[in-house]
Formats: structure tokens, sequence, C-alpha cells
């Protein structure tokens, strides 16, 4: 057997159907960029339009910082092992068995944990989803026929994304993803073309604002920019994962892209329209013009065709964590279709009976962020390097460093959860719903959802 050191799992990592660099970065681009960027002009709002660059522009420098170190690690953990690709959370089983005594107790129980969160918080991102495409689509067919029920919409949005859910690769999702990016990037210019208009000097808005609001800035942020299970899924299905990370590669340079979109369409549309400027731009826009209405027609098309990649991360921890786990089925890619096509079925029937997940798939996004893109990496780097002949660095800066990541995931965590289980209180609760915390914390998607079903 090789020594561990020589070991590269990357020469001995093996993929059914590899993506090249150029579908890897088509797909982390369509991953992250969504209905969150709708939201943003709102977080610049809170912050001013230079505070607001700045720090999206180190937000996203320390979220990607910890999609990186979960990558590294979970390298580490197959160099180990001396296999060629470790998942996410055998890779936290691994290394809480590397790590303190009392950690080990914890090992198999934090697989399920990583397990569950990331599943959950993608099923719901589906859901939502499936409301956002059906609410856009009744409001632009009601221009021209008679209403129906939001919930009719719905079952026609499930059922039409059935057979793009049925591709099994993320390899043949590239060319739909493509034409998301684009249908995203035309429904971003029509727009533009309501943000140049009657633009007023930019000296009205202010670069600094008061840092009283600075964290409801941060919350629209940080939904806005993570998508930890699709930057992993596509890592994964890459023909040269060695290229996936690194100054120049694919993660980062997908990152530069997406920050930049980010920032022009943030500081064209506060610019526009000021500290008033809604949860989603989209709110700001005529109803009854034809641009504006093919804006929301194009950003819906990339959204539903969004919908399989987003699926695509808890099918496979569903199918190949559990069901499939040591290739113990006899027909994998029928049962494969089948969960597939029950999946579709069930996020389209959790959509049609409770339409306004909102607080519920806020709440789950908070754990999604906070663990998986800031706790777990950290925690998973601390105990890989517990034991010699592994260390923390000079001066431990790993130690301080990971201890830093996991005070800022639980500052995350405790503040974005407090104020999604309030909102949850007041909107199943069952009393009188007056002021939501999420309407104080725009959630793009969310908001809009919430504000044009009303």
């Amino acid at each position: 057997m090789a020594d561990k050191k020589d070991y590269n799992p990357y020469d001995n990592r093996v993929v059914e159907a590899p993506i090249t660099n150029m579908g890897a970065f088509v797909s982390l681009l369509k991953g992250v960029i969504g209905t969150g960027i709708l939201a943003l002009p709102m977080a610049f709002a809170y912050t001013g339009w230079m505070c607001g660059a700045i720090l999206l522009t180190l937000t996203t420098i320390m979220l990607i910082h910890g999609i990186t170190l979960l990558i590294m690690c979970m390298v580490e953990s197959a160099r180990r092992q001396q296999q060629g690709y470790c998942n996410f959370s055998d890779t936290m089983v691994f290394a809480f068995n590397e790590g303190p005594k009392w950690c080990k107790y914890l090992a198999k129980a934090t697989g399920y944990l990583v397990d569950g969160v990331l599943s959950l918080s993608h099923y719901g991102i589906c859901v939502v989803y499936l409301v956002f495409v059906a609410v856009n689509m009744k409001q632009l067919v009601e221009h021209y026929v008679k209403a129906m029920d939001l919930r009719i919409y719905i079952a026609i949005v499930g059922l039409c994304s059935i057979p793009f859910f049925l591709v099994r690769h993320l390899k043949y999702l590239v060319p739909f993803n493509m034409v998301a990016n684009i249908a995203m990037y035309l429904g971003f210019f029509l727009i533009f073309y309501y943000l140049f208009q009657d633009l007023p000097p930019l000296s009205d808005r202010p670069m600094f604002n008061e840092p009283s609001k600075y964290p409801l800035f941060f919350g629209i942020v940080l939904f806005s920019v993570s998508s930890v299970g699709v930057m992993l899924a596509v890592e994964s299905e890459m023909s040269h994962p060695e290229q996936y990370i690194g100054w120049f590669g694919v993660l980062n340079l997908s990152a530069v892209v997406v920050v930049i979109s980010y920032l022009f369409f943030s500081i064209m549309a506060y610019w526009r329209y000021g500290p008033h400027v809604h949860g989603s731009v989209t709110l700001d826009l005529p109803t009854d013009e034809v641009i504006s209405q093919l804006s929301k027609a194009f950003i819906s098309l990339a959204l539903f065709l969004s919908f399989p990649l987003s699926g695509y991360v808890t099918i496979d921890i569903v199918f190949n964590h559990y069901m499939n786990h040591g290739n113990r089925l006899r027909n994998p890619h029928f049962v494969e279709y089948i969960v597939r096509v029950f999946f579709v079925v069930l996020s389209t029937v959790n959509a049609v009976a409770f339409p306004n997940l909102g607080p519920l798939v806020a709440f789950v996004g908070a754990l999604t962020i906070s663990l998986l893109n800031l706790v777990f990496p950290a925690c998973i780097d601390l105990c890989l390097n517990y034991h010699e002949p592994y260390t923390y660095g000079k001066l431990r800066w790993k130690l301080v460093k990971n201890i830093l990541l996991i005070i800022i995931g639980v500052v995350i965590l405790g503040y974005c959860c407090t104020l999604s289980v309030l909102d949850m209180i007041e909107e199943y609760g069952g009393g009188g719903r007056k002021t939501s915390s999420l309407e104080k914390l725009p959630l793009g998607v969310l908001t809009d959802i919430e504000m044009t079903s009303n």
C-alpha cells in the first residue's frame, strides 16, 4: 500500500459523467446567483453604497474561504483514508474521530447532522422556487386570462419540472444551467432599463449609514451569496477537481463574477430607488409594462431551470448516502428515477399545501449558512490538526482563525434563527400577523413571494 503522504485522491477519483471547468463555472453561477440579488439593494440602503460594497466583498471572501477550507479538509480526509473522494458527512465523522477523545463520541451523530441540515435546506429552496415561479406566472397570465388559484399554478410548474428532474448527472444539466444564466442576466438587463431612468445625483445617496442596521445587511447578504450544497456537488463531479480551488480556481473565478454582478446591480438599484427600495427590486417596477413583465418572465424561467440543480443535492444525499450506500440496490437507476419523481411530487404537494414557507425556510437557511459554511469547516480543520505530526501552524494561527470562524458562525446562527423563530410563531401560531421579523430582514425570493401573493 502506498504511503499516505504520497497518495493523491484526485488521481483515484472515479466520476461517471465528469463535467469540464467551463461546465463547473456555469453551474456555480446558476447555483449562487438567484433571487437573493433582488434583495441586495435594500441591504445597501441599510449601510450606504460604499460601506455596502466593502462589506459585501469581505463577506463573500469569508464565505468562499469557508468552502475552500471545507474542500481542503475533504481532500485531506480522503488522502488519509486512501480513497478517491470523501463527502461532507463522512469527512465530518472522520475528522471528529481524529480529534479530542470527547469528539469521538459525537462523530457518528455529526455525520447525520450534516446530511440532515444540507438536504433539508435544499429541499426548502426547491419548494420556495416552485412558489416563486408560480406567483410570477400567475401575475403574467392573469393580465390576459381569467384569474385562477395560486395552487393550480404551483401544480402546473411542479409537473412541468419532472422531465428536467430526471437528468441524473450534473454534466447533462450544464446546458440548462447555461440557458438559466442567460435568462437570469436578460431579466437583470431589462430591470436596468428602469434603473437608468431619472437617476438622482449620487451625492444624494450616503456612502455610509449608522451601524445599528448593519446586522440586517449581513442577514440579506449571507442568504444571497451562500450555496454550500451546489458548490460541493459541482466539485465532486469535475473532471479536473484539483482546479476547483486556488487563487485562479473555478470557485474563486465564479465568486469574482458573482461579486461584480452583485455590486453593479445593488449600487445601481439603490442609487435609483434610494432608502425606500423594496425587499425585492421587482416590486419597484411597473406591473403593467411589457419590459417589467419580461424581466419577471426571464427570472422565473431561470429559477425553473435551477430546480433540478438545487434538488440534486438532496437527491444525492438521500439516494447515494443511504438508499444505495455500498451499491446495495439491484436496479439503482430505476430506483433513482422513482426517488426523483417522488421528490418533485412531494415538493409540489408541500408548496400547494403551505405556499408561505418563508419563515421556515429562513430558519433552515440560517442553520445552513452558519453551520455548514463556517462552524463545521472550522471544527473539521481543528480536529484534523489536533494530533501530531499535524499542527496549527506558527503561533497557532489556524487555531485562532478557526475559533474566529466558529464565533462568527454562532453569532449568525443566534441572530438569524431568533428572527426566524419569532416570525414562525407569528405566522403559524394563529395570532394576528402585524409586523414580521422577516419583513425587517428581507430575503429576496422569500420577501417577493410573501408580498406578491398577498
